[in-house]
């Protein structure tokens, strides 16, 4: 790696890791199924985001592809270097394209993990998040079963993505929360979780930071993420792109924020 990105870092899962993270959802093909059309251009960016930029927090999931980014990074990216960090989700099924459907059933997510753990070739998944939480199961059981791993050695830590307040506060008092994903950006800008984060001392990751690339296009990349970043010294964007200039273009914005 020859630089950390000039957002500085932030402590998320025992790691101080570089504060603008790369989010992977991009790197595959149309509705988030299958390979992307340019597969090198995605590996590609995968060693830009962490050889050229200095980015270590890279975030995926099961659900990319599905399977597919899990597959890319192994590929791309091994033997990882001690300083990043993998942050994995589970906790969807993909029958077809674009279709995401929650699945918490404690069977399910127990396999999952176990399949990240083998296309990614770790022993252990540093971040694991429940990417949704299942209305049609017991949430105790979704968080035990989430709550075991770690013991078992197959996960470090546990974070929670699109929650509200109550559900932070719910499973606060069951196991410790390693970050928050929600959405938050200058359009969708109103989540009451971001302020509880801070004060519970959580990494809030917002993802799509850049409207799915409308902000971008509107007011480019620089406001928006600066906007992002002045809420707090626990904000972690991951913005994602398979566009190795549009990458440079994310990392050159936040240059200067401290």
């Amino acid at each position: 790696m020859t630089r950390t990105p000039s957002a500085g870092t932030i402590t998320i899962a025992g790691k101080a890791v570089s504060r603008l993270g790369f989010g992977t959802m991009r790197l595959t093909g149309p509705d988030v199924w299958g390979d992307p059309a340019e597969r090198d251009m995605a590996k590609a960016v995968l060693q830009q985001a962490m050889h050229t930029h200095g980015i270590t927090h890279l975030d995926t999931a099961d659900s990319y592809g599905p399977h597919t980014v899990e597959e890319m990074i192994h590929e791309t990216l091994r033997p990882y270097p001690q300083e990043l960090l993998i942050a994995t989700k589970v906790g969807f099924l993909r029958p077809r394209p674009g279709q995401f459907i929650p699945h918490g059933h404690p069977q399910h997510l127990r396999s999952s993990v176990e399949g990240s753990l083998r296309r990614l070739g770790v022993e252990r998944l540093d971040l694991c998040y429940l990417h949704r939480i299942d209305p049609k199961f017991s949430l105790d059981d979704q968080i035990a079963t989430l709550n075991a791993l770690p013991g078992e050695g197959k996960i470090g830590h546990v974070g929670l993505s699109k929650v509200s307040v109550d559900d932070i506060l719910r499973v606060s008092k069951e196991l410790p929360i390693a970050a928050v994903q929600n959405a938050l950006s200058m359009t969708d800008c109103d989540d009451p979780a971001l302020d509880l984060c801070r004060d519970l001392d959580i990494p809030y990751v917002p993802y799509r930071p850049l409207g799915a690339g409308s902000l971008a296009h509107e007011h480019g990349v620089r406001t928006p993420l600066r906007w992002l970043l002045a809420h707090g010294h626990h904000i972690a964007p991951i913005p994602s792109t398979i566009q190795p200039r549009h990458l440079e273009q994310i990392v050159a914005a936040v240059a200067g924020e401290v």
